[in-house]
């Protein structure tokens, strides 16, 4: 049984949550390896929604055992309230496992992520101000508090006094923000000991035996490639790795036992937030893919800027990804557009760029340089089968495999569980 991490190749919302609950039908063990409560996976089933941001996809099948990884970053509130949630609507939490050395996101955190946006002006970097970035910033710096540190209070609160020794210095001084109180903070997440507890283990051993044991494990990527603190438009990035690199080090497995990787891009692109944005359309074309495709954030609510299918960066995904196949997603949503346009290339400042361009100057200049392909005007959600999509879908999908070298497997056709057409490679 392979095991097969799921890659966003574009800059997140390509629809993951989706073809994560797609595989994990047939999965044992889901696990998310990085992130926090700023990105969001939209699941729909029969007439029920699920929104999740923390808990894996996977959750929602009862023989999956969904795991948070050690690269994620946690805000025990949420996780608990999530938890709850599921639990509300019939879907058992019990089998979540949280690995003891994921971080914890602060309300300290979260305050910092604030006023550092608002101080940045004009410069923002677009963040959920969930914390996020700070939390990653603690980790890094080796003064971050870990999940296992809840079930020790003397450690606890010697490291949260510590950490607000420096934090409200900045606050105070810096921000003129008012300091945080300790006692209450320490209370509060002392008291997420007793309802995490069974949940806490040694994620990584369990993810070796799982893989030794045969199991099929799915790795789920939370935002996307371009959003990559390494190898994404920085700094309007994440805090993160989303990249297939990003599933070894934030889980404890090691790349051997990865068998595929799987790339997950909407059959057009959005980004939220800032940035540069080669193909976004700023006309009614633009407004109509929004509109047609619901593009607003599973966690903030951000109207999310759409443009046509950037093939440039789509190829750098492949290439950085090491991918092995394609996932296309809201094909449907072009089913409106009489004339379909792709990039194949960029113009800067008077040169052709055919790769993505890593100089922060280039990339804010580029216009795309654009081929058109015909659309199909025809409702495409009922199909189920390759050869009953229209001819010019259907060619639409193998330009884009062409153009990036490796097959599109799987193809969305509406956001139901089902509304899926598989492909073989």
């Amino acid at each position: 049984m392979p095991t097969t991490v799921l890659i966003g190749a574009q800059w997140g919302d390509e629809g993951k949550g989706k073809v994560t609950d797609h595989l994990s039908e047939t999965a044992d063990v889901v696990v998310r390896y990085q992130g926090g409560n700023n990105a969001g996976h939209t699941i729909v089933v029969g007439d029920e929604r699920f929104a999740l941001t923390l808990i894996p996809s996977g959750v929602l099948y009862p023989q999956v055992t969904p795991v948070i990884g050690n690269g994620c970053v946690i805000d025990p509130s949420v996780l608990v309230k999530e938890m709850a949630e599921l639990d509300s609507r019939g879907i058992d939490p019990s089998r979540l496992r949280i690995s003891g050395n994921a971080h914890l996101i602060m309300p300290y955190h979260r305050k910092l992520d604030a006023v550092m946006e608002r101080f940045l002006g004009q410069q923002q970097i677009g963040t959920t101000k969930r914390g996020i970035g700070p939390a990653y910033m603690d980790k890094y710096s080796r003064h971050g508090i870990r999940v296992q540190d809840l079930f020790d209070p003397k450690i606890f609160r010697q490291k949260l006094e510590i950490a607000l020794k420096d934090k409200n210095k900045i606050l105070t001084k810096v921000y003129n923000s008012l300091p945080i109180d300790p006692e209450p903070i320490a209370e509060e997440y002392l008291g997420y000991a007793d309802k995490l507890r069974d949940h806490v283990t040694d994620t990584s051993l369990l993810l070796f035996e799982a893989h030794q044991a045969g199991k099929q494990i799915i790795f789920e990527g939370a935002q996307g490639t371009l959003l990559d603190i390494d190898h994404g438009t920085y700094p309007f990035v994440t805090s993160s790795n989303p990249t297939a690199g990003g599933a070894t080090t934030g889980s404890g497995i090691g790349p051997k036992a990865i068998d595929r990787v799987i790339g997950v891009a909407k059959a057009y692109i959005t980004r939220v937030g800032t940035g540069p944005f080669p193909t976004e359309l700023h006309d009614e074309t633009g407004a109509r893919m929004v509109e047609l495709g619901g593009e607003f954030g599973t966690v903030t609510g951000r109207r999310r800027r759409c443009g046509w299918l950037d093939l440039v960066a789509l190829r750098y995904a492949t290439r950085v990804n090491g991918l092995t196949e394609l996932a296309l997603t809201k094909l449907d949503i072009l089913s409106s557009f009489d004339t379909l346009k792709v990039a194949v290339a960029y113009d800067s400042l008077g040169e052709r760029f055919d790769e993505f361009p890593r100089q922060q100057r280039i990339l804010y200049n580029c216009n795309p340089v654009y081929e058109e392909l015909p659309g199909w005007n025809t409702d495409i959600s009922g199909v189920r089968l390759y050869d009953d999509l229209p001819g010019e879908a259907r060619q639409y999908i193998e330009y884009v495999e062409k153009a990036i070298g490796i097959p599109v497997t799987t193809i969305g056709v509406g956001p139901a569980r089902d509304a899926t057409v598989e492909r073989t490679a």
